[in-house]
């Protein structure tokens, strides 16, 4: 398939998984991105990599392109908003229908590109005003076909379910209602698809708990095989953009019928568990339940409670305060287990967008992790092993949410940048979780810390959904799978299916359901090559597939690329989202911290506003600045300045591209630890003025001829580059005598 980019080239994404094939511009006249054509390998660079010519157009998939329409010399056009698709589409005087120039509109192809000829199409949907409200995430649905309208068989099908459970629905169910069950979720969440509850139990001989997780029971709603539950398939996940989320299932059932709402009878799964002191899962059992939730909290809410049982807050609460210090007790044995297992446990900063009612950004925030929000994580964690566990035991196939260890190449590189860097532990040739987490641990107080654990994340794979268990790297489980979200993961929705199956002494059978579309084919393809990589070995060997299991790998496939694909999505509003806000930021300054040092240049992510953009090499300083790839960093061959990851330098917003989604930096002072550290390297002083910020060129003069007391003080590259031309030239006088 093809993958267009911005500056004209393109690359085949070859089927077999192997590497990409360069198309240069002139190749890609005739060709649009996603098409599907057979090539031909005519050379291959310096570097080994493969240039190609483009044989047949095998398949020109329906793709509908997102543009601005603009009229030029008489001429429509639509310059598509994906800069991937490299030629802007003709429109035909009468093809235009009610759209005027500058609005955003959706273009179906009429004729394709050729050698001489740009692409023809006609204006199938008018989207409005770039400038509109809510404009980038009608973009972005519709540039990654996130499916965002539901089928009318689906909704008319919603329509005829129940506003509440029926006393029918509750037969064969244990009756949980008198167990204060709660919900404890963010402050805006709509959807309540988990509820907790634990007390202290007797297990085996000692002291333990029982940790009861409920998770609404979709299934019972949504049937296999209809029109729900295919509109639910082709979606896969829910999709959530600032200010709006594309669900995956009908309002009425993620909001209302299957959501755990406070003080309402809901249907669900129970996942009950004695877990002893050592945070040791000592048994379970998988039951359909009726319960009734006993309050809805919120995080904030619960982490004010847990740290002060007399406060306001506990006092409002008071009939929960107990069931509360239960789940703190039992996940602070469940946190015990995952420290003695090894789970890797980073921290990282997430953040949030807050948005105006115009849809503006108004500011751009970290969310903080408290303890309510690690209490839950460890909860649904354990019922999730649970599920694993039984879905293993019984043989029965199903989904398993799979994490595989790094790559012999990734290994290779994490144990080059340790050594490169001094750090005194490293990792094996096929590491362990525990590997990891040591040397996070180890090197936590390190002023490049960041930057460490930043490469240990990199080295790291993406999960996914496959049925071949393999185990889960990240969280050191030996079999793991999503079980807790089934209003929002379509996987978790087949894992309640295959749990409530076994239950009943049954086999679940996998519907026919539609082919997945184009959007997400190449994510797919990458993903099952993976899979069946050499590098990536099953724990067991295992035989050919069967149908059966070729089936669920589908499956799992499938819900892999279009969780990627919600992703893409996602970040695609949020850049597009920054790139407004930093905008109306232009030319002003701010301090930042390298997140990333590349070939080309340097990333920052700015310390207020939690925006990243790019320092070009060529704004670096007039020397030769050379990647180092073991180090992670760039270095400056004649002063020695370095740019790692975790530096802190000051940057000026000077270029923000809205269409690439890119923010440019330049900039505007070296940290002083840079040219401190550099000129200890060389053996010199630390020059006068280090970490002030550089004059403009426009003030050499006057700093020239003023007197030395007035004169500004340099900036520390110029006092640095000052400071060895003069030592070169002392040790050539004294050379000369």
């Amino acid at each position: 398939m093809i993958n267009g980019h911005r500056d004209g080239h393109g690359y085949v994404v070859r089927d077999d998984g192997e590497g990409d094939i360069y198309l240069p511009p002139n190749e890609m006249r005739a060709v649009l991105h996603k098409d599907r054509v057979k090539a031909r390998i005519v050379r291959h660079d310096r570097k080994g990599r493969a240039e190609g010519r483009v044989v047949e157009i095998v398949e020109r998939p329906p793709q509908p392109i997102i543009g601005r329409l603009l009229h030029e010399s008489g001429v429509w056009l639509v310059a598509p908003e994906d800069k991937r698709y490299g030629q802007d589409v003709l429109i035909p005087k009468g093809a235009t229908g009610l759209a005027k120039a500058g609005q955003v509109v959706v273009v179906e192809l009429t004729e394709p590109p050729s050698l001489y000829g740009q692409p023809v199409g006609r204006v199938k949907e008018v989207l409005g005003e770039i400038d509109d409200p809510g404009m980038e995430i009608e973009i972005a649905v519709r540039k990654y076909g996130v499916p965002h309208e539901f089928s009318e068989a689906c909704i008319a099908l919603s329509r005829t379910l129940p506003d509440k459970v029926r006393p029918q629905d509750k037969k064969h169910r244990v009756d949980l209602t008198d167990v204060p069950l709660v919900t404890i979720d963010g402050e805006d969440a709509r959807d309540f698809d988990d509820a907790v509850y634990c007390e202290p139990a007797k297990v085996g001989r000692g002291k333990g708990w029982r940790l009861l997780v409920a998770i609404a029971d979709v299934s019972n709603y949504v049937e296999t095989g209809s029109s729900i539950d295919i509109d639910a398939y082709e979606r896969a996940t829910s999709v959530y953009f600032p200010r709006r989320v594309i669900p995956m299932l009908p309002e009425k059932l993620s909001n209302g019928l299957c959501s755990l709402n406070p003080e309402v009878e809901r249907l669900c799964m129970v996942c009950d568990m004695l877990i002893n002191a050592g945070g040791e899962i000592y048994a379970y059992q998988f039951y359909p339940a009726v319960m009734w939730s006993h309050a809805r909290f919120t995080y904030t809410e619960v982490a004010a409670i847990l740290a002060n049982t007399r406060g306001p807050e506990a006092i409002r609460r008071k009939e929960r305060v107990a069931d509360l210090e239960n789940l703190s007790d039992v996940y602070r044995a469940l946190l015990k287990a995952r420290q003695a297992r090894g789970a890797v446990d980073f921290e990282t900063t997430e953040t949030q967008i807050v948005c105006d009612e115009s849809g503006r950004i108004e500011q751009i925030v970290p969310r903080t992790r408290n303890e309510a929000h690690r209490l839950i994580e460890e909860s649904m964690l354990a019922a999730n092993v649970c599920s694993a566990d039984f879905i293993q035991e019984s043989k029965h196939p199903g989904l398993y949410r799979v994490h595989e260890g790094p790559t012999p190449e990734k290994v290779e590189l994490l144990r080059n940048y340790l050594k490169a860097i001094g750090v005194g532990q490293t990792v094996s040739e096929e590491p362990t979780p525990g590997e990891f987490q040591r040397v996070a641990e180890a090197t936590k107080e390190r002023p490049d810390a960041l930057q460490i654990h930043s490469m240990l994340l990199r080295s790291m794979s993406q999960a996914i959904y496959t049925p071949l268990n393999s185990g889960h790297f990240g969280l050191a489980y030996d079999a793991y799978t999503h079980f807790t979200s089934p209003i929002r993961r379509y996987p978790d929705l087949l894992v309640h299916r295959v749990i409530k199956a076994i239950l009943a002494k049954e086999r679940y059978q996998l519907p026919t359901l539609p082919t997945p579309g184009e959007a997400h084919e190449k994510l797919a393809r990458r993903l099952a090559a993976r899979v069946r990589a050499p590098g990536n070995k099953l724990k067991k060997p295992v035989q050919a597939p069967s149908r059966e299991v070729q089936a669920w790998e589908a499956a799992g496939l499938h819900c892999s690329a279009n969780e990627r694909r919600a992703d893409e999505a996602s970040r695609d509003v949020e850049a597009w989202l920054k790139c407004k806000y930093m905008r109306e930021h232009l030319g002003e300054e701010y301090g930042g911290v390298v997140t990333a040092a590349t070939t080309f240049g340097i990333f920052v992510t700015l310390d207020a506003m939690y925006v990243e953009g790019l320092v070009h090499i060529t704004e670096l300083g007039g020397e030769y600045f050379k990647f180092d790839e073991a180090r992670q960093e760039l270095r400056g061959e004649r002063t020695g300045i370095r740019y790692a990851i975790g530096t802190r330098v000051r940057v000026q917003v000077s270029r923000v591209d809205l269409d690439g989604r890119k923010i440019d930096f330049r900039l505007v002072r070296e940290g002083e630890e840079l040219v401190n550290r550099a000129m200890k390297e060389k053996g010199l002083p630390p020059p006068p003025g280090a970490g002030v910020p550089a004059k403009a060129s426009t003030k050499r003069a006057a700093r020239k001829t003023a007197p030395a007391s007035e004169r500004a003080p340099r900036s520390p590259i110029q006092a640095l580059k000052t400071a060895v031309k003069k030592a070169a030239t002392k040790k050539s006088r004294k050379s000369r005598r």
